[in-house]
């Protein structure tokens, strides 16, 4: 049986500084049949880079419904995978901006100077960490197995009136808004998860350690409805690509770890009578948008594949560490967040992300796909997933040059064991 794995980050996730989302397809692989590396599941002409670091995700198409629909077909060269321990997207989303907005478009290029700055990137790594470039924007069809193709139209026509306007609002009077390139880069957002799941399920084919992708884009996702945006995000990018895995590659379940400060209520929604999709997401008690409720476990056919695990304000890295080794293992939130109310760390996330990748070695074979959604403190948004990848790469964290223990203070342990002896409880762990 096959797996594949993809984390996603809260300074690499959704809502908050460092937010990494995970999704991890723990179920059945039905056979396919492949050639080489070369000739995979259909995304066209993607260009490894190992020389240089840059936001580099493009979109020239003049017309969406043709050009996004057309068939894809994935060009990775073998040799330059072989010794690759991360490979990663970006599409930094530069139109989709708002002055004095935290999701901005100053996010993505502030992570990708500091990976260079930290000697993290293509162009002191070799071919260790490899960038994926001019990789296709996800098709209509991709996005629609998520949201309603209402809602997708409806979107595409919106933007002449962003041209028009040069910025709306999309989600009523809502924080979410549009620009008139909102639309076509929220679809190579997309994109570049679909061909990180291509990608690592193509070299997991390789041999048994298959790198691990990192998909470093914007707009955000874990909050968009099925029926709309929401919460900053536009299109649920862990979802489609979660959607696609099953669809494309006959992986019949996936696993979404989110462990963002903010409750991913549109990817629960979106898979919460589905008992192929287990979602679990720790995110802080009370915080926006005031789901994820610990006894909201799924319906229908999917109920017990949602587990939601709220923790008190102040939680931070001995939280984690309990919620990872009791709850996710059996089985956005950085401390200068300026939307958190948790107190994880640079080092929080390094930890997260080396059991991360290790559930996911004796899960799925290693097959494993981080997502950035929040952040919102560029410093420790950039620092957190940098340590990310060292993580990745098995190399000593350095949170302690970018963490500072004054600025912490006592964790409510006893709520903390509450929350998470509760959720061990309704779960039968």
């Amino acid at each position: 049986m096959e797996q594949l794995l993809a984390p996603s980050l809260p300074v690499l996730g959704v809502r908050m500084l460092p937010s990494l989302r995970h999704y991890c397809v723990v179920g059945s692989h039905h056979p396919l049949s492949w050639r080489s590396i070369l000739q995979t599941y259909g995304r066209k002409q993607n260009q490894i880079r190992s020389g240089s670091a840059q936001c580099s995700g493009t979109y020239d198409g003049a017309s969406v419904s043709e050009e996004i629909n057309a068939p894809k077909k994935l060009n990775l060269p073998d040799n330059s995978l072989l010794d690759a321990r991360i490979l990663y997207c970006t599409s930094p989303a530069l139109g989709h901006h708002k002055d004095a907005h935290p999701e901005s478009n100053k996010r993505v290029p502030a992570i990708v100077n500091a990976l260079d700055k930290l000697e993290l990137s293509p162009k002191h790594r070799s071919s260790q960490v490899l960038e994926i470039q001019n990789f296709e924007p996800a098709s209509v069809d991709d996005v629609a197995r998520v949201h309603s193709r209402s809602y997708i139209t409806g979107l595409e026509k919106a933007m002449s009136r962003a041209s028009d306007e040069g910025l709306i609002l999309i989600e009523g009077s809502g924080p979410t808004y549009a620009t008139e390139t909102t639309f076509k880069e929220s679809l190579l957002s997309a994109g570049a998860g679909i061909t990180l799941v291509d990608s690592v399920v193509a070299t997991s084919k390789l041999g048994p350690n298959p790198p691990l992708g990192f998909a470093l884009v914007r707009p955000p996702g874990h909050h968009a409805v099925p029926e709309g945006p929401m919460g900053f995000c536009v299109f649920e990018n862990i979802a489609v690509a979660a959607r696609y895995a099953q669809h494309q590659h006959g992986l019949k379940r996936v696993m979404i770890i989110d462990f963002d400060v903010h409750h991913g209520n549109g990817t629960c929604d979106a898979f919460y009578d589905d008992p192929d999709i287990f979602f679990l997401s720790t995110h802080q008690l009370g915080s926006y948008p005031g789901t994820g409720k610990i006894h909201q476990v799924g319906q229908s056919d999917g109920e017990g594949t949602t587990l939601n695990l709220p923790l008190p304000g102040g939680a931070g890295d001995y939280a984690m560490r309990c919620a990872f080794d009791e709850v996710i293992a059996p089985y956005d939130a950085h401390a200068l967040d300026p939307l958190a109310g948790l107190q994880f760390t640079t080092g929080t996330f390094y930890m997260l992300s080396s059991g991360i990748k290790q559930l996911a070695k004796e899960l799925c074979g290693g097959r494993c796909i981080f997502f950035l959604e929040g952040g919102y403190n560029l410093q420790t948004l950039s620092s957190s997933v940098a340590d990310t990848f060292r993580a990745f790469l098995e190399e000593p964290s350095l949170a302690a040059q970018f963490d500072d223990p004054a600025m912490l203070f006592e964790e409510p342990t006893r709520k903390i064991m509450e929350a998470i002896e509760n959720a061990k409880s309704i779960h039968s762990l």
